[in-house]
Parts: C-alpha cells; sequence; structure tokens
C-alpha cells in the first residue's frame, strides 16, 4: 500500500545514519515516492576576518556547503541506480530549516536517526523533540541499530468511547493506515494497544452503600465502554485492509488497564518492539501547541524507533519567513 509521495530524510553522512539511508530508500521504492537527502551546517556569522582583514565568512560558507553536498552525493552513490536522490543543504538550525523544507516541499513524512541516544538514558535528543511537536508531517525517528526489516510494531490507540470527534477520528485512521501498511511491507507482527482506567472508582466507592458492588460495576462498564469503541476500530481495520491482507497480518489489539504514560512503554518492552506508531497532538488548529504531556513522557521512554502522526488541521509554529 502506498502511503507517501515525498520522503525528505535527514542524515549526518556518517555509518551512524546508513541504516535510516537505507530505510528511506526502501520506503521510496515501495512507495514511488520522490526522495530527498537532506544535511545540516550551521551559518557562518559575519564579521569573520582572517589576519590579513580579509572577509571570509561568504567564502567559508560556500565551503561548507560544497562539502557537505559532495558527502550527501558520495554517501547516497550506492543507491542512485536504484532510483532519483536529490539533496540538498539547509543551512542554520537543524529543526526549523528541517521544518521548513518540509512546508516549503510538501513532504508527507520526514525520517531521520534520533539523538543522542545515550544521553541520560534518553533516546530523543531536543532537535527530536521540536520536531515531534512542530513537523507538519509524519516524523519517523530511527533507533542506533536500525533494522532492515522490523519483527514487531506497537500501534498505541486512543479515543473517547462515547463521542469521538473528526480529529480523533481522523489521526486513529493514520495510525490504524501507517502500522499495518508497515507491518505488510516488513513481514512484522502487529499489536494494538488502547489504554483505559476508572478514575472515578474511589468517588464511587465513598458513595455506596455497597462499596465493592458499586465499584466493581462502575470499573465493568468503564472496561466495557472502551472494549466496545476498541471493538470498532477493530472493524474499522478489517474493512480497510481487506479479508486477505487482514488474515494474513492477524494484528492483535489490547485493552489495558492504567496510565498511558506507564502501559504503553512497558507493552514495547514486553513485545519487544522495533517500532511504535503513536499520534502526539490531541488538538487542531492552534500553532505552537504542544504535544501533550502524556506522550511527551512516553517518547522519552521509549527504546525502539518511533512514528509520530499528527492530525489533519495541525498548524505548524514555523514559518517560511522569519
Amino acid at each position: 500500500m502506498k502511503q507517501f509521495s515525498n520522503i525528505l530524510c535527514a542524515v549526518s553522512a556518517g555509518e551512524s545514519s546508513r541504516p535510516t539511508l537505507e530505510r528511506a530508500i526502501s520506503l521510496s521504492e515501495n512507495n514511488q515516492a520522490q526522495l530527498t537527502v537532506v544535511g545540516v551546517i550551521p551559518r557562518v556569522t559575519g564579521g569573520l576576518i582572517m589576519t590579513d582583514g580579509t572577509a571570509i565568512s561568504a567564502d567559508l560558507q560556500a565551503a561548507m556547503i560544497t562539502e557537505c553536498l559532495q558527502v550527501l552525493q558520495c554517501f547516497t552513490e550506492p543507491y542512485q541506480q536504484r532510483l532519483y536522490i536529490q539533496h540538498e543543504v539547509l543551512i542554520g538550525t537543524g529543526f526549523l530549516e528541517i521544518i521548513r523544507t518540509v512546508l516549503r516541499n510538501g513532504h508527507d513524512l520526514l525520517i531521520k536517526p534520533a539523538e543522542n541516544p545515550n544521553f541520560v538514558d534518553r533516546l530523543f535528543g531536543s532537535d527530536d523533540m521540536h520536531l515531534l511537536r512542530k513537523c507538519p508531517c509524519p516524523v519517523w525517528l530511527t533507533q542506533p541499530a536500525e533494522k532492515s526489516n522490523y519483527k514487531c510494531i506497537l500501534a498505541a490507540i486512543d479515543f473517547d468511547p462515547e463521542s469521538p470527534d473528526a480529529t480523533e477520528q481522523d489521526l486513529n485512521q493514520q495510525i490504524l493506515d501507517l502500522s499495518s501498511s508497515l507491518a505488510l511491507s516488513d513481514f512484522a507482527a502487529l499489536h494494538f494497544v488502547h489504554v483505559w482506567d476508572a478514575p472515578g472508582e474511589a468517588t464511587v466507592r465513598s458513595w455506596s452503600n455497597n462499596a465493592n458492588e458499586a465499584a466493581i460495576s462502575y470499573v465493568e462498564g468503564e472496561r466495557l465502554r472502551h472494549e466496545r469503541g476498541l471493538d470498532r476500530l477493530h472493524e474499522q481495520l478489517k474493512n480497510y485492509l481487506g479479508k486477505e491482507a487482514y488474515e494474513y497480518l492477524s494484528p492483535q489489539f489490547h485493552l489495558c488497564r492504567g496510565t498511558a504514560s506507564m502501559v504503553i512503554p512497558a507493552t514495547a518492552r514486553q513485545f519487544q518492539a522495533d517500532m511504535v506508531v503513536m499520534g502526539t497532538v490531541a488538538r487542531t488548529g492552534i500553532a505552537g501547541l504542544l504535544i501533550g504531556n502524556t506522550a511527551e513522557t512516553i517518547l522519552e521512554q521509549l527504546r525502539c524507533s518511533v512514528l509520530a502522526i499528527k492530525p489533519a488541521g495541525f498548524i505548524s509554529p514555523v514559518k517560511l519567513a522569519e
């Protein structure tokens, strides 16, 4: 299934980026998509003077651009017989220039290696968090030892079981589509997890004459509400994939009680997931809205690749003209 048409791959052109580039090449081939590979260099500030008084900032910037472009071309040369690869050198702050490139060229996927994998045991660096918060297209951050084919993909889905809105439904459809497409292409096991809780249990206990019975009834009612919502998504995926593809994929659906910030990372570890697919923003139309505390807490705990998706209508706070 074709999901992307214009992929952006941001690399550092070192061997640590090789698995990410190879994943981008494979995605581009499978989707018949355009591929642009970019590198980012710092902007040389004006006023840089040599000892003889000659200003060299413009010449130095031009030389850095040329060198970076040559490195990118050499880095991608083994793959250029397989497909046409565009190259671009971005100048300035990494996450800002990457997002501006997405906005300018209409990229529908950004893929890049995650930063700082060993820093204070956190996988995602600050540039990555900026991209997760502000990049309008899906962001795929790869782990340092990225596999050519994933064995297990975990998709986290969230919904209001009683009154799902159009934004929520669109986001969940994207998660269903992308996770199932990737699982089929990689021959990977696919697990969906929805986390629920019964926040009023303590109140029910305190106000009821038969505390245990009332609490059990309330909790079971909440569980059934979320189970029905999950069943609807289950049927939605069946209809989307078709009988043959669905039976081949055999996705597993998990309804887990608890807090998402604890359950989702624990479930990813339990299944040894190679990737977690999840939504990162719960509201649209507000420029600069940060990802929620829950999503950010989850992302900081994961030790696998992540595909983070925003709902339709998300407005990036980054602008082209700044």
